[in-house]
């Protein structure tokens, strides 16, 4: 939204703001040093690392920014929008991300497919984490048992559901993953691989419209700027 030159703070993982002061993670954000930078708001994704009480210490106004699928994305916009003074910026941005879903096109098929977080242990994305909407939007079916976020699951069950995709993320939580189809378990495993960016994938943003987009292309049979690691 053009609006970089108000972020003052970040939490360690966050690159995108290299001017921003880092503020800790998370999980361990570093009371004193939010407090110095004296901010108007903080973005939080929750209030169960950031009190309602370090909240009051700090004095700041707060915003929950923790959306879970493409419309909860715009919404989110057009409420930072109002919380940053640039409504006119954030519904020019709503309507262009519009209008890149509006791009999407029908899939014959819905191809199932499995979004790997971690390999050891294996844990997979469920129907509450937004990679879930992202496939859906794009025409596919995450296969996954639960609406939690993040789930523990097994080698075994993952033969079980027969994907035709195996997406598995690299990045902080899988740094080096081997690839799934030469893991011994998964020798009958029939399923094309495609390693992806864990931090495209995981944060919901205006990003996840081009995502959509790109696996749309992809289960389409088309050239994708998804590339497969066959």
């Amino acid at each position: 939204m053009d609006q970089s030159h108000k972020v003052v703070g970040v939490t360690r993982s966050n690159e995108d703001f290299p001017h921003a002061l880092k503020v800790g993670s998370h999980i361990k954000p570093n009371l004193e040093l939010v407090r110095s930078l004296k901010p108007d708001l903080i973005v939080l994704g929750s209030e169960r690392f950031f009190s309602s009480e370090m909240q009051s210490l700090v004095g700041a106004e707060t915003l929950i920014y923790n959306p879970v699928t493409l419309d909860g994305v715009l919404s989110g916009v057009a409420e930072l929008g109002q919380a940053l003074e640039c409504q006119p910026r954030a519904a020019k941005l709503v309507a262009e991300l519009s209008a890149l879903r509006a791009q999407l096109r029908p899939v014959p098929r819905a191809p199932g497919v499995i979004f790997e977080v971690t390999e050891m242990p294996l844990t997979i994305a469920g129907r509450g984490n937004i990679v879930a909407d992202i496939i859906k939007a794009a025409g596919g079916e995450l296969l996954a048992p639960s609406s939690r976020k993040l789930i523990k699951f097994s080698p075994e069950a993952v033969l079980m559901n027969r994907p035709e995709l195996y997406l598995y993320q690299v990045g902080p939580m899988n740094r080096s993953p081997s690839k799934p189809l030469s893991r011994p378990h998964y020798a009958r495993l029939k399923a094309k691989e495609l390693a992806v960016d864990q931090l495209a994938f995981s944060r919901a943003n205006g990003h996840s419209f081009d995502l959509a987009l790109a696996l749309n292309r992809l289960f389409l049979g088309e050239e994708s700027s998804l590339k497969a690691d066959l």
